[in-house]
């Protein structure tokens, strides 16, 4: 059964992964064997060591997600570095909180080039390569619970994830034939930079304890079992989902 899991000989891409979420997951899948590379702005210098510290393959390469401009690069430099790509995680994200009736043109683009815009390009960047070498391959998306729900205050990051949930499918029902998996994972509450205004705030996060049978925030290493196998072959029938790894709160 084991077997199914394992990830010894992938390569997996995963952006944001200096820290956080997008950390959490980088390890979780180096557990699982896999090499990986990181994509983003920031050095993902202790991501790599505790990679390494698995005994498996770990590369930087660094890359302004804000833009489409360099995406085949991108890919190219890491294919260079560690191999061709099995695995895209495509977890780099940001948020802008203000009120819908003040919101911005700037805070809008900022949140939807990232989020959306970059996660698509880079998907249909990785999945044609997958694809023309005959490749399986797996791609997994970092959507949220504000994919299922409204939110308050942040109104491109609910446009971004909610559209991310939506390309996730349409993007399964193109590829599921080629070869390629494309599913999402939902984090629910995280100890994240992103959370840190929520958790600060005593009588926010008093509220949302409530609300998760778990009764805890999450940690990025929850993460984890569900993007291990939403990579392995055990997921090879799996196309479409957005799979929710939120403390059971979606089922309150």
């Amino acid at each position: 059964m084991s077997a199914l899991f394992n990830l010894s000989g992938k390569i997996a891409l995963v952006t944001g992964a200096n820290a956080g979420l997008g950390q959490g997951l980088a390890i979780g899948l180096a557990q699982a064997g896999a090499g990986v590379v990181a994509v983003g702005r920031s050095d993902p210098g202790e991501t790599l060591a505790r990679i390494k510290d698995q005994r498996r393959p770990a590369a930087y390469v660094k890359a302004d997600l804000d833009s489409i401009a360099a995406l085949d690069q991108t890919v190219d430099a890491a294919e260079r570095a560690l191999g061709p790509i099995d695995i895209l995680v495509n977890n780099a994200g940001t948020i802008k909180r203000n009120d819908a009736l003040d919101f911005t043109e700037l805070e809008w683009d900022e949140v939807m080039n990232v989020n959306l815009k970059t996660a698509f390009f880079l998907a249909q960047t990785a999945a044609k390569r997958m694809i023309a070498a005959g490749r399986r391959g797996k791609i997994i998306n970092i959507a949220s619970l504000l994919s299922f729900q409204g939110g308050i205050r942040v109104a491109s990051y609910t446009a971004s994830k909610s559209g991310l949930a939506g390309l996730t499918k349409l993007l399964a029902n193109e590829w599921a034939a080629k070869g390629v998996n494309v599913n999402a994972i939902a984090p629910g509450y995280f100890e994240t930079s992103n959370t840190a205004p929520l958790r600060a705030d005593e009588k926010r996060s008093r509220e949302i304890l409530a609300r998760i049978p778990a009764g805890r925030w999450g940690v990025p290493s929850d993460l984890a079992g569900a993007a291990i196998f939403l990579a392995s072959s055990a997921s090879d029938y799996v196309h479409g989902i957005t799979l929710p790894v939120d403390g059971g709160w979606l089922a309150r």
